[in-house]
């Protein structure tokens, strides 16, 4: 078998181009993707599971916020190694260990009771080698489809990652039943070693040089009409900010040239903002606030969950609508104002005092946010450099993953003192302000996704 580097991806070079849900490439990927994801929410379930039968309340919680740690502190370093080695190998090496070292686990606590020094170990070695993982399987889109598929793959990529979660749950809850926690991370394994064949099949495009960026003209000028008519050459022209320095000198050199690339892009660069503001109002609202509000409102937990339920929904709908579309005109101006429509609709959650109401303004909000992120995504993998994929993908999933959580206890703490009503409002201000601050991009604003 050819080199993966060397093997050209289907619907590339041949002026052809397979749709993403025709392509076998695409689907071994969306599959490996899939059991992968499964695999996550079994692990975490069976993790929490252990943790709580093995300990008191606050040591069950230190075990599962103890991956958290290495995860937000290696991430960028997980876009280096992806960038360095490629992100087929960094994907499918980081899978291996993670299925080797959760069926280790369930052999150890099938055989004895270690107690939860060892989870709290696992749980650190899993977290760090997620920090490698999600970077990597990121950076693999654009490597295994043409530019002008990658929207029907964000589609399909979140319904695959809402399935995984729908399925993944009750297949930890059957196999907990069965075997107890070694059944379940048991299960978990098998669902990580399951994808490494389908990852080991991949074919990958090999990667380009470096686009050479046309002459743009200083200040708010837009891109010229052969990139807002979707002309992927002409996109990467008018919005690239340098090519860069390839991957190759020291660890730190190259993290360092990353973040220099994104800061000097004239698109990511502004659709970074938008992530990290965006998030920083939008998480602590779902993650923490919801709960609190519908404690508040006497729903209870079966309330709560047919809130999120409502929100998944929507946000399934919103992967599905991309995953059959495949490509949404004016992707940047369409971001921008389904993040402000979805920000909107945040606040009036406080303000709903049945449950119906509550679930289908959470749909709304699923249907908008879902929309923004899938486009999001979308324009980050297409306009980036491949050779800095791996790099900027970390960095958006750190701005995500590492610092949108630290709204976690502000949010708590402020409902405490205020209510929901006022913590929702400025969440949703803070939400629409990383949506306006994207529509106050000219070229972010006007940029095209490739037909």
């Amino acid at each position: 078998m050819p080199a993966a580097e060397d093997v050209a991806a289907p619907g590339r070079g041949d002026g052809r181009e397979r749709p993403a849900h025709r392509d076998p490439n695409v689907l071994r990927w969306l599959g490996a993707y899939t059991a992968s994801a499964a695999g996550d929410s079994v692990y975490y379930l069976a993790l929490t599971w252990a943790a709580t039968r093995g300990g008191s309340a606050a040591e069950a919680g230190a075990v599962l916020a103890v991956s958290a740690v290495p995860r937000a502190l290696l991430m960028l370093g997980g876009g280096v190694l992806a960038d360095r080695l490629g992100p087929r190998r960094v994907v499918v090496t980081s899978d291996a260990a993670r299925a080797v070292i959760v069926l280790g686990l369930a052999a150890l606590l099938w055989a004895s009771a270690p107690g939860l020094w060892l989870l709290a170990a696992v749980a650190v070695v899993f977290g760090a080698l997620d920090a490698v993982f999600m970077p990597a399987v990121g950076a693999l889109p654009p490597r295994i489809a043409a530019p002008g598929q990658l929207a029907r793959i964000q589609g399909m990529r979140g319904l695959a990652g809402r399935g995984a979660t729908v399925v993944g749950a009750p297949l930890g809850g059957v196999a907990m039943a069965a075997g107890g926690a070694s059944g379940a991370f048991l299960l978990a394994g098998a669902l990580f070693a399951l994808a490494l064949p389908l990852l080991l099949t991949l074919r990958i495009a090999p990667l380009p040089g470096p686009r050479t960026p046309a002459a743009v003209p200083e200040g708010p000028t837009a891109p010229g009409p052969g990139a807002s008519d979707g002309d992927p050459g002409a996109v990467a022209a008018a919005t690239a900010g340098g090519p860069g320095t390839p991957p190759g000198g020291s660890f730190l050199r190259d993290l360092a040239d990353g973040l220099r690339y994104v800061r000097r892009h004239r698109v990511l660069a502004p659709l970074l903002v938008v992530i990290a503001v965006s998030d920083l109002g939008f998480v602590g609202p779902l993650g923490v606030g919801l709960a609190l509000l519908a404690d508040a409102r006497d729903w209870g937990a079966a309330g709560l969950g047919w809130v999120l339920a409502g929100f998944a929904a929507g946000s399934g709908a919103a992967s599905l609508l991309l995953a059959v579309r495949g490509r949404i005109p004016r992707a940047g101006l369409v971001m921008g104002l389904a993040l402000v429509a979805g920000s909107a609709a945040i606040a009036p959650l406080a303000l709903v005092p049945h449950l119906a109401v509550a679930v289908a303004v959470a749909a709304v909000v699923g249907v908008l946010t879902g929309v923004s992120g899938s486009l999001c995504g979308a324009l980050m993998q297409t306009l980036t450099e491949p050779s800095h994929l791996g790099r900027v993908t970390s960095l958006a999933t750190f701005v995500s993953l590492g610092l949108a959580p630290l709204s976690f206890p502000l949010t708590g703490a402020a409902v405490g003192l205020w209510g929901t009503t006022p913590v929702f409002a400025v969440s949703a201000l803070v939400c629409a302000a990383g949506a306006v601050y994207g529509l106050c991009s000219p070229r972010l604003r006007r940029a095209e996704l490739p037909t």
